[in-house]
């Protein structure tokens, strides 16, 4: 427990027979569960994490055989199994998905499992290592001390950032942040890509953990999801680990498109349910009319550049209407953004 209140790590794994015990042997004893989340490893990930379980529990309470939950929701999720005789009592939980889902449906099923178990905050460290021990206590104690539903971890503002994060992964986390500072309403927050995470027990109960992006854009669709139950988020200082062994199973320049057209998505879902549905905004209507104004706006921009690569005269009027398209659109585009931060402050702590 960390100041009376239970702490639970969620462990996605897939193909991490080399690291994950590098990660179960440096946890830190303040936290109650342990809650290895396996995604259809084609390794022994799954045996190396028995082996270490059995070097923590009695004789009498060593894993053995399956179980499958009934809860009303687990239609949901992709069936899994349990490898716990004793699974309100075992430190350390180990599940594993029946299909590969990808690691946000991993992380789904770990979250769902501390939520059904009332946890006060449970985090999530990734099982290839990445993660340093040392740093789970700052990220838990505000979610356990102040009441802040999610804490991110932040890589970027760590002083040797530049040196350690490749140079590719740095770029296109800095894009992605930017883009989901939009998307998400969370303007705050520079690092959205990291998934050494915190969350509060009241914060999973308001979401839809079922709903939670199955694959590389689930950080994304947490800060949106979060945003929308108006959940309060804090980032901390994080270092940034590399080299430690780990194989990543992510490429930057595959996963940016689908991730940027996933925020387009969620962007929309945001406007419309938090600002048109639930609560009326006028930040909605000056985004809708920037929208509005740009589509306007870019036939004459492109007939503007025909023109000019042509060389033929300029029309003085199809000018001044691009200019004040232009303007206009960019005016409440700037408005909108502006009121969307202002509106938004209170979430940041």
């Amino acid at each position: 427990m960390l100041f009376g209140k239970t702490v639970a790590v969620v462990v996605p794994t897939f193909n991490e027979e080399t690291q994950i015990l590098k990660v179960l042997g440096t946890m830190p004893s303040f936290v109650d569960r342990i809650v290895v989340v396996d995604d259809c490893s084609q390794d022994r990930t799954v045996a190396v994490v028995q082996e270490f379980m059995a070097g923590l529990v009695s004789v009498d309470d060593l894993p053995g055989g399956t179980s499958t939950s009934t809860d009303h929701d687990e239609s949901a999720f992709i069936p899994v199994e349990t490898f716990n005789q004793c699974p309100e009592t075992d430190r350390v939980i180990l599940l594993r998905n029946l299909a590969n889902g990808g690691v946000g449906a991993a992380i789904a099923r770990g979250y769902k499992w501390c939520r059904d178990h009332n946890v006060n905050c449970t985090a999530v460290m990734a099982g290839d290592a990445q993660m340093d021990p040392a740093e789970l206590e700052p990220i838990c104690s505000p979610v356990v001390l102040e009441g802040i539903d999610y804490v991110k971890g932040n890589r970027l503002i760590h002083r040797s950032a530049w040196l350690v994060i490749p140079r590719v992964r740095y770029i296109g986390n800095s894009i992605l942040s930017l883009l989901t500072k939009i998307a998400s309403g969370y303007w705050h927050i520079s690092d959205t890509q990291t998934g050494y995470t915190a969350i509060s027990h009241k914060a999973l109960a308001a979401l839809r953990l079922e709903k939670i992006h199955k694959r590389y854009g689930m950080p994304n669709d947490m800060l949106v999801k979060l945003n929308i139950a108006y959940c309060t988020i804090r980032e901390i200082e994080i270092r940034p680990v590399y080299n430690v062994g780990e194989n990543s199973k992510m490429n930057l320049l595959q996963v940016t498109p689908s991730i940027a057209l996933l925020l387009a998505k969620l962007f929309c879902k945001r406007l419309y349910v938090k600002y048109f549905f639930r609560d009326f905004h006028p930040l909605f209507i000056l985004y809708h009319l920037s929208f509005f104004l740009g589509i306007i706006d870019l036939p004459i921009f492109i007939g503007i550049v025909g023109t000019t690569i042509r060389g033929a005269p300029y029309s003085l009027s199809i000018l001044i209407l691009f200019a004040v398209l232009t303007i206009s659109g960019f005016q409440s585009l700037l408005f909108a953004m502006w009121m969307d931060i202002i509106d938004n402050e209170r979430l940041h702590k």
